[in-house]
């Protein structure tokens, strides 16, 4: 692993280019050796930026050596994933004593994948959820991401398949209690 340095901050709306540009590729490279060219088309449909999380200030950007590495955030709302354009979204806010926070729309430059981009992100999104008093995270993972969130401790607990873009995508809701 080379020795790179990788800086955090939060997202802001001059920041939305950007990081659709690094969800598209990410969508579209990452996912190749787990989905065929229809399925990815159909993920582009049910994930993507919920710009929500960029105005609850809970949407973090990486960056190493100036270059955005990767995104991802966490909530407080009820929707689990999907991004502004998906259907069937929910702002209702969560109730830390019985809900779990989300971990939200987290992607990863393809050439900084295996940094520490990812758990980077996973951490800042725990320790904020934390902070605001909740006891467990949860989140739906592609294929792509199950490796990164069972290292980071997350247990799947239910395989679904999403065909709201069209063509049937297999997902993996995965959660952890700190």
């Amino acid at each position: 692993m080379e020795n790179t340095t990788l800086i955090h901050r939060l997202s802001r709306r001059e920041d939305l280019e950007p990081l659709r540009a690094l969800m598209a590729l990410a969508i579209t490279e990452l996912q190749k050796p787990f989905l065929d060219e229809s399925q990815i088309a159909s993920s582009r449909t049910i994930m993507g930026l919920d710009t929500q999380l960029i105005d609850d200030r809970t949407y973090f950007i990486v960056e190493s050596d100036g270059m955005l590495a990767g995104c991802g955030g966490w909530s407080r709302r009820s929707t689990l994933y999907g991004g502004d354009q998906s259907p069937g979204r929910s702002a209702a806010l969560l109730d830390p004593a019985k809900d779990a926070a989300r971990v939200r729309a987290m992607y990863t430059h393809p050439r900084h994948t295996r940094k520490g981009v990812g758990k980077l992100i996973v951490s800042l999104c725990e320790k904020a959820a934390k902070s605001e008093g909740f006891k467990r995270m949860e989140l739906m993972a592609t294929m792509a991401g199950e490796p990164l969130y069972i290292a980071c401790g997350y247990e799947p607990c239910e395989r679904i398949i999403n065909d709201r873009g069209g063509v049937a995508v297999p997902l993996l809701r995965m959660r952890k209690a700190f």
